[in-house]
This record gives C-alpha cells, sequence and structure tokens, in this order.
C-alpha cells in the first residue's frame, strides 16, 4: 500500500529519481528552457527552485551545497554568476510550465518549463500590476503616517523641477540679452558710416537752401528801402502842391490892388 505518498517517484527508484532531477535542473540552468513531460516539470520545479534561491546568497558554502545537487560545475557556475543576477528581484516562482499537448506514442502530456526571467517575449507584454488597495476599518493609523512621506517626496520632486525650470529660464533670458547686445553693437557699427554719408550728401543742399534764404532777407530789406523811399519823394510832392498855389495868391494879390487904386 502507497500510504502518505506525498511526491511523484515518477516509477523509478530513488537514486534514478535523483539523477534524473539533477540533469534536468543541470539542463534548464544551462539552456534556460527544456521540453520534458508535465509530471517531470512538476518534480522539477519543486528540486530546481530551492536552489536558485541559494544562489542568492554567493558564499562557498551556498556553492558546495548547490553543487552537492547538480554535480555539475559548469551549471554552478552560470547558477552563481548569471541566473542570480537576473533573479535577484524576484521573491520566487522562477520557472514557468507551457503545456504543449499530448506526446505521440504513449500519449503523455507534454510541457516547456523555463526560467521566468529569460522569457523576453513575455516580459515586454507584461504590463505592470497595479497596487491592491486593502480595506480595513482601523487602517487609518498606518495611513496617515505612510501620507506624510508620500507628500514630502511629491513636494521634493516638485521643488527640484521648478529649480530646474527657474535656472532654463534664466539661461534663456541671458542668452537673450547677449543677443541683443550683439545686434545693437552691430547695429550701432552699421550707423556709423551711414550717417557720415548722410552728412556728406545733405551738406550742399543746406548750404544752397542757406544761400537762398540770406538773398530773399537782402531782397525784402532792398525793396523795404525803395518803398521807403518812394513815400518820401510822394510826401514831398505833396508839400510842393500846397506851397505853389499859396505864393501864386500872394502874387496875384499886389497887382489886383494897384488895378483897383487906378481905376478908382
Amino acid at each position: 500500500m502507497r500510504h502518505g505518498k506525498r511526491f511523484n517517484h515518477l516509477g523509478r527508484t530513488a537514486p534514478h529519481r535523483a539523477a534524473m532531477l539533477s540533469n534536468l535542473a543541470s539542463s534548464l540552468i544551462l539552456h534556460k528552457k527544456i521540453t520534458t513531460t508535465v509530471a517531470k516539470a512538476k518534480a522539477l520545479r519543486r528540486y530546481v527552485e530551492p536552489l536558485i534561491t541559494k544562489s542568492k546568497l554567493d558564499t562557498t558554502h551556498s556553492r558546495r551545497v548547490v553543487f552537492s545537487y547538480l554535480q555539475n560545475k559548469e551549471s554552478v557556475q552560470i547558477l552563481f554568476d548569471e541566473v542570480a543576477e537576473k533573479i535577484s528581484a524576484r521573491p520566487g516562482g522562477y520557472t514557468r510550465i507551457l503545456k504543449t499537448g499530448n506526446r505521440l506514442g504513449d500519449n503523455a502530456e507534454m510541457c516547456v518549463i523555463e526560467l521566468v526571467d529569460y522569457n523576453e517575449a513575455l516580459l515586454k507584454e507584461a504590463k505592470p500590476d497595479k497596487a491592491k488597495s486593502k480595506r480595513r476599518r482601523r487602517g487609518g493609523k498606518s495611513k496617515a503616517k505612510a501620507q506624510p512621506a508620500q507628500v514630502n517626496e511629491v513636494k521634493e520632486e516638485a521643488e527640484n523641477a521648478a529649480k530646474e525650470d527657474k535656472a532654463a529660464v534664466k539661461d534663456s533670458e541671458e542668452t537673450a540679452d547677449q543677443d541683443k547686445e550683439e545686434v545693437v553693437e552691430v547695429s550701432s557699427e552699421l550707423a556709423e558710416p551711414a550717417a557720415v554719408a548722410e552728412e556728406a550728401d545733405v551738406s550742399p543742399d543746406k548750404e544752397v537752401a542757406a544761400s537762398d534764404t540770406t538773398v530773399e532777407e537782402s531782397e525784402e530789406v532792398v525793396a523795404s528801402e525803395d518803398s521807403e523811399s518812394e513815400l518820401k519823394e510822394e510826401e514831398s510832392d505833396v508839400k510842393e502842391e500846397k506851397i505853389e498855389p499859396e505864393n501864386r495868391d500872394q502874387e496875384n494879390s499886389p497887382s489886383d490892388d494897384k488895378n483897383e487904386k487906378e481905376e478908382k
């Protein structure tokens, strides 16, 4: 009778079963994926995962313990040097069993057993799980303690981002000021020869205009003098005309008196 059967003997004696599982474990570590029956894969999973956990602590003692099971120096070296780094952040569950159907002949269930962290296709498709929130009636204190730390982290991130933005703005302003100064210098350098050329072009016109104004002023002065002289001549003519009739009257008056006397 098989009372208290707790594992699958796989139809083999104990030494045969141990040697088979040791060889399967070494092949899995070397090739990262092997094809076998589902029964052997389940027995191998229980055999190899404790050894992978042991490899996280890289000491001489742990290497000797793992070597006592695997009996293969190459697989032990790869387990501690390569596989241990890959699975260092995973807390168990290092293997995956994928069923592939039944085998021809004895119709046994077949599968592929592989190391989870070496299947890159499934790692890319996997999405990060959402953090599960537990609902408890008396969980207020722990949440209240955890919230300030999160708030402080968020504040620090916001402050750092604000500082970076300010620094970027200052840098942009400084560059803009430098560009403006360069533009002003270049424009001043270009304006000086232009101003000199304008003065050289405009000076003859200014001289002509000034000479024209002086000529006009002299003409106005001459015209005003002529008009004053004409007025004076007219006044003198008017006075002479007034004086002539008076003289005539004086000349005629004595002759008239003489004629009157004679007639009398």
